[in-house]
């Protein structure tokens, strides 16, 4: 499938951008012509994303941050604009997770994820809105179903990120007037990566995950890419605000059949009653 946006000049940033769906939107953004700049917490994989990114035909750059750590986001941000020239699209991807009852789960534990996902979405945007292109600038938050499909074993998730699609919302309305558009993509069930490996973590999980999905089968980074670069061109100049899914319909119903997995994982003597 080929899919065209007039994306040449434009420069992306992609916080979160050296792995799963998120290297997966960046490298959509590379084929379109963008300059793209990505952020992670390892070097290694910073070095291996540019390079790859490069490969593609596209300028790129990357900064290594720890979403937690606003300074940092700052920093990086202000690097990429030196080299650039200015910012014209965020995508806030950075997330932490694990399954765990809570119950079980530590406060440490449920702050870290929050602290990724909340607290770091917010550094990323308010670092991010100075340098935003007014008008014309846009940011898409990456949240997960976990934000209105509440799942056992992710209480956590759910708490972070329902807030990262309330953040969205506000932001919106706060920077509208400024010709600034955040929106909000909720990938479903996307193969081959983390997330997926540790919420179906055997073939047998993997495949009823699949067949959960309306759709019948189970995402690609790509198929969550071009929702975001609609988002990202003047084709959706009047769309800000929004929280939507990329999930094969997969939040119509077939996650309830995964949080009964993960129940079963769980809390197996329950599944014995």
């Amino acid at each position: 499938m080929t899919i065209t946006f007039d994306l040449a000049g434009k420069t992306v940033l992609v916080v979160g951008g050296t792995s799963g769906i998120n290297r997966g939107i960046a490298e959509c953004f590379a084929k379109q012509g963008a300059r793209v700049a990505v952020a992670s917490r390892s070097q290694d994989k910073v070095d291996d994303t540019v390079a790859s990114l490069q490969q593609l035909g596209a300028e790129a750059l990357g900064f290594v941050a720890d979403v937690r750590d606003q300074a940092a986001i700052v920093a990086g941000i202000e690097l990429v604009v030196a080299e650039f020239g200015c910012l014209d699209v965020l995508v806030s991807g950075a997330a932490g997770n694990f399954p765990a009852l809570a119950t079980g789960m530590s406060a440490n534990g449920f702050k870290s994820v929050v602290d990724i996902d909340l607290l770091g979405s917010f550094h990323v945007l308010q670092a991010a809105y100075p340098h935003l292109r007014k008008p014309g600038g846009s940011v898409i938050n990456i949240s997960a179903p976990q934000a209105f499909l509440p799942m056992i074993g992710q209480s956590h998730v759910c708490a972070a990120k329902a807030g990262v699609d309330m953040l969205t919302r506000s932001l919106a309305m706060e920077w509208g007037p400024d010709g600034i558009r955040v929106n909000s993509v909720v990938p479903g069930p996307i193969a081959g990566t983390e997330g997926m490996a540790r919420l179906a973590p055997n073939p047998k999980m993997l495949e009823m995950a699949r067949l959960s999905v309306p759709l019948k089968r189970l995402g690609t980074p790509e198929d969550v890419g071009h929702l975001v670069l609609f988002l990202a061109s003047s084709l959706a100049s009047y769309v800000t605000g929004a929280v939507i899914p990329a999930d094969g319909g997969w939040s119509l119903g077939g996650a309830s059949g995964l949080s009964g997995m993960m129940a079963a994982a769980l809390m197996p003597e329950s599944s014995s009653k």
